[in-house]
């Protein structure tokens, strides 16, 4: 835990909530970074009080040549019976582009502590029409459907410095959470243009309806306040179709700060009978995550 403290996703652990999260080790001697999933146990009664902090990585990096060998980044958590079932990122190095991304699973079978992969390659990968940076998985189950969001890439565009990659939020559904169908279309519409870039779209189910906080930004100089992360926000009766309004998301950057130049990949979740969100601040969370409280529901959430 160098630097960095990424995409917290919660999981319930009855008298404590685990948060996990991504961290990095220190940087190779090529300057490159790799990205590792730890965790903090907070109390349920009172989440601002730090119990305990991971003392090793929860998973391993993939092996030599694997789609995860240089990363495991963003995360997302949840509960199946016995066992706890981690979504991921899984990051590979390029040469023409910096990197590529598949979504990768592992199981853990000790309460989180410990995660095994299903096997060396993905869960879901690159197709015809989603052909690199598949990442930020955010997995629901609502019902008997799963639904995991993630975050497909378009196209890759030139910068004075390294290229970027476009990506917009796609949707795949299961009936188990392993065999998974995709809906083949981008559904949030973009409001910076062409080359918004979405991903970490987390859905919660509050007031009768369905709320998505996602993360969207300008795909070059992103790295400032003008052009950084910001959450938006969009809402749904049936889980198909969504509604955008970014400024009934209910939170922006802050004044001054830690998160007073982004705001990204929140995590929403009831507990207690109140509504959080976890989200992590500048730099794309190089300076940590962050907890808010729902403290006002609008009339543009009701419409």
């Amino acid at each position: 835990m160098h630097s960095h403290a990424q995409t917290p996703a919660v999981l319930a652990c009855g008298d404590y909530v685990r948060i996990f999260f991504c961290t990095r080790p220190p940087p190779e001697e090529t300057g490159l970074f790799t990205s590792l999933i730890g965790y903090v146990d907070v109390d349920s009664a009172d989440i601002f009080r730090v119990l305990r902090v991971s003392q090793a990585p929860v998973l391993s990096l993939g092996a030599r040549g694997a789609f995860d060998e240089f990363g495991t980044n963003p995360v997302s958590v949840i509960s199946v019976g016995d066992e706890v079932r981690a979504y991921y990122a899984g990051w590979s190095r390029c040469e023409s582009v910096p990197f590529n991304a598949a979504i990768g699973l592992a199981v853990s079978r000790d309460g989180g502590d410990t995660f095994q992969r299903l096997g060396p390659g993905p869960l879901l990968s690159y197709t015809p029409d989603e052909p690199f940076v598949l990442g930020s998985p955010k997995i629901r189950r609502f019902g008997d459907v799963w639904y995991l969001h993630y975050a497909a890439g378009r196209r890759w565009l030139k910068s004075p410095g390294r290229p970027e990659p476009v990506y917009r939020i796609r949707c795949a559904t299961s009936t188990d959470g392993l065999t998974w169908h995709k809906a083949g279309l981008d559904i949030i519409k973009p409001q910076l243009g062409e080359d918004e870039c979405q991903a970490g779209a987390d859905i919660v189910e509050f007031a009768g309806r369905w709320h998505m906080f996602f993360s969207y930004r300008w795909a070059l100089d992103f790295k400032n306040k003008a052009r950084g992360y910001r959450i938006g926000y969009a809402v749904s009766d049936d889980l198909l179709n969504w509604s955008r309004c970014d400024a009934a998301a209910g939170i922006d950057v802050s004044a001054e700060g830690w998160d007073s130049e982004m705001v990204s990949y929140a995590n929403v979740f009831h507990h207690n009978g109140t509504l959080y969100m976890l989200y992590q601040g500048n730099e794309v969370g190089r300076h940590g995550f962050g907890l808010a409280v729902l403290d006002h529901f609008s009339e543009e959430s009701r419409a």
